[in-house]
């Protein structure tokens, strides 16, 4: 057994997807191998390599050709006639003669046994790359040359090898060899591989390339981080921005360029994007976090002298910043309050009205869920108002990443509330998992105004999530208010916020408050989950539909402790139980209001019925202070007399009265156990 090594040589690949697609392409390979038995399934040695001009892997103790195997075919009867006999045969490949016998249940059969050649790897290989190649997540390929192949660049080479030797084939219009091209200006045009295995190795002394994905990058970071270093500097968030680097140098070195500091009076979040987006800068920022004048080039060049790599960067990078000043001084000439009439012509969705119109709703939420948690409803509405302004301004034009957070600085310039310069920027968060929450009644008032605003017009209009589609960001919008509500403490009903989003729509849209209800529940019992709850204790609350979920939490953990107690299994069986017979009785057409003590007669009821009394009366104060861990924890007494209630009181007795006594005590059962959570879910 040798190694498998193929490289896919093409035009520069798209930096975002490169990663992405090398681990498909080789994973593919080598699965496809396995399946074939050309490659043992208990050593899946493999190497994937990545650059920007290919797509290699090298996969370790691949055979040359699998090992015979013996085939069984069980055929007609042995009684069916002679032509049909000989048909299965020939069909088999074998002779009539060789045919064997078997006895089955169903009588006697004939059997054709023969032998299959393994398959050959040189022959398989060539259509193994095409598909693997075919199966690749590209969203667009395109075509190249006078041929009809297809991929998501153009290809120019072509290796297929096993050791040493050469797969003969061709894929995607080209014949494999055992050449491929090292870097652009650095290695040698052509480099010739004389193994397999040595082909990582090659390449970078003769090709200075560097082929791993995971070493350049590697690579990458360590000199950015030595660089920083040296300039007692720290990097922020450079991971994305790092990937995408990686996958656009072969040979990488890093140096340190410059600005004129002039251009700091900009809003460093314009400079910072302007830097990573535009130029894939790394800037540098001192110990407080603020940006210095400053940044880190990822060059696809070594050299002794960096100066003219170092001066062409600084000089490309002045007129970005200087437009990213020009656009800052320009919008601070018109007041942020100005342009919000301008967004009436800008369309939020085409069933929904424009920006203004949906300004004009999250104005009138934003106030009322203020009023609602007693802060100050004209600071929220003002907040509301001018949250989308920044949307009509020359940066967020330039920069869509920016909004908000330049409404934050225009409203500040224009002496707006601090408070409402802080909700415009904030009404966004959180814009994914684990982002910062808006801080504050004002700036929650309108994150959830924005949030549910969308939600109720796109539910209102039918444009819901669907699969794995969701083009809107509903889902996102969704569990953001799961988290405000939640991870804010706040103490708002989500009906009510429900209802009054789409009231704010004023009948254009068709309400739908339960569905959009239960998508947010949904989101909501995903992140539970995620705290570490179990699908039973999640939806034992959530299936009360709990009018406040920032309580929930503490539910669940009630719900946990209850778990905990001896008595738990058995009283979730038993409400399971009330359950059933409630729910029996009801579809019988049974009426019962509340149980009369004097209409009792079984000791066994009695005792129920006064242990429940005497149960509720400690148990409801917890329950009115949030103690709701004690709350459920004070039924576990009621095991006993619900087990002898069980065991000697007949529920459904013929005499009506006796019966619907009964049925209102165990309803009264399941009421009090249930205030919290629906016990009965924890029923295995």
């Amino acid at each position: 057994m040798q190694a498998l090594l193929v490289e896919i040589l093409t035009e520069e690949l798209p930096p975002k997807s490169l990663r992405q697609l090398s681990e498909a392409f080789a994973g593919r390979l080598l699965n496809d191998l396995v399946k074939r038995q050309l490659k043992a399934t208990e050593s899946r040695g493999m190497q994937v390599f990545a650059t920007p001009r290919r797509l290699a892997v090298l996969i370790t103790d691949v055979r040359g050709q699998s090992e015979d195997r013996e085939s069984e075919v069980t055929g007609p009867p042995s009684k069916a006639p002679p032509e049909a006999i000989a048909g299965f045969a020939k069909k088999h490949g074998v002779s009539v003669g060789s045919l064997e016998r078997r006895s089955t249940p169903k009588g006697e059969v004939v059997v054709a046994r023969s032998r299959i050649k393994g398959l050959v790897l040189a022959e398989e290989v060539p259509a193994l790359v095409e598909e693997a190649l075919k199966a690749l997540p590209i969203p667009k390929v395109m075509r190249w040359g006078d041929g009809d192949a297809q991929f998501v660049r153009p290809v120019h080479g072509l290796v297929m090898m096993h050791g040493r030797n050469v797969i003969p084939g061709s894929v995607l219009g080209l014949q494999s060899g055992n050449r491929t091209r090292g870097h652009r200006f650095m290695g040698r045009g052509e480099v010739v591989l004389g193994d397999a295995q040595e082909y990582e190795r090659t390449l970078r002394e003769h090709g200075m390339v560097i082929a791993s994905f995971a070493e350049r990058r590697a690579q990458i970071e360590d000199e950015l981080k030595a660089q920083a270093a040296r300039h007692h500097a720290g990097l922020g968030a450079y991971e994305e921005l790092l990937d995408e680097v990686t996958a656009l140098v072969e040979y990488p070195s890093v140096y340190v360029g410059g600005f004129d500091a002039a251009f700091l009076e900009v809003p460093q979040e314009c400079l910072i994007l302007t830097m990573r987006q535009n130029q894939k800068y790394f800037p540098l920022f001192d110990s407080a976090g603020k940006l210095t004048p400053s940044f880190l080039i990822v060059s696809n060049m070594k050299v002794a002298d960096p100066r003219h790599i170092i001066g062409g960067n600084e000089r490309v990078v002045r007129p970005r910043l200087e437009d990213a000043r020009f656009f800052y001084n320009q919008d601070r000439k018109v007041r942020l309050e100005s342009r919000v009439p301008q967004l009436a012509n800008v369309v939020y969705h085409n069933k929904l009205g424009s920006q203004l119109e949906r300004v004009e709703r999250m104005q009138l939420l934003a106030g009322e869920i203020a009023r609602r948690l007693k802060a100050d409803h004209l600071l929220a509405e003002r907040g509301a108002w001018l949250a989308k302004a920044d949307l009509t301004t020359g940066m967020v034009g330039e920069f869509p990443e920016l909004q908000g957070i330049m409404g934050r600085y225009y409203a500040l310039h224009d002496g707006e509330p601090r408070v409402v310069a802080d909700a415009i920027e904030a009404h966004y968060r959180p814009r994914f998992a684990g982002d910062r929450l808006p801080q504050g009644a004002v700036a929650a008032a309108i994150a959830l105004a924005d949030k549910l605003d969308a939600l109720a017009g796109l539910f209102g209009i039918g444009q819901l999530p669907t699969g794995e589609k969701d083009p809107f960001g509903l889902r996102r919008a969704a569990l953001g208010v799961v988290r405000i509500l939640v991870e804010a403490k706040l103490p708002l009903s989500l009906r009510e916020l429900v209802d009054a989003s789409f009231a704010g729509y004023g009948g254009k849209v068709k309400p739908a408050p339960e569905g959009l209800q239960a998508f947010i529940l949904e989101r909501f019992a995903g992140y539970l989950r995620e705290q570490g709850f179990s699908t039973l204790q999640v939806d034992a609350v959530l299936s009360q539909n709990p009018a406040r979920l920032d309580v929930v939490p503490q539910q669940l953990e009630a719900v946990k402790a209850f778990q905990a107690l001896p008595e738990a299994d058995s009283l979730a069986a038993a409400n399971k139980r009330v359950a059933n017979i409630l729910r029996q009785a009801e579809a019988k057409g049974e009426t019962f209001a509340r149980a009369e003590p004097k209409a009792l007669k079984e000791p066994a009821e009695l005792a129920l019925f006064s242990a429940l009394e005497s149960t509720r009366g400690s148990a409801i104060p917890m329950l009115e202070r949030g103690d709701y861990t004690g709350y459920l924890k004070s039924f576990a007494v009621l095991k006993k007399p619900v087990d002898a209630f069980f065991d000697t009181v007949m529920v459904m007795a013929k005499e009506d009265a006796l019966r619907r006594n009964r049925l209102a005590l165990l309803r009264e059962l399941r009421e009090a156990m249930n205030r919290v959570a629906d016990i009965s879910k924890l029923a295995q």
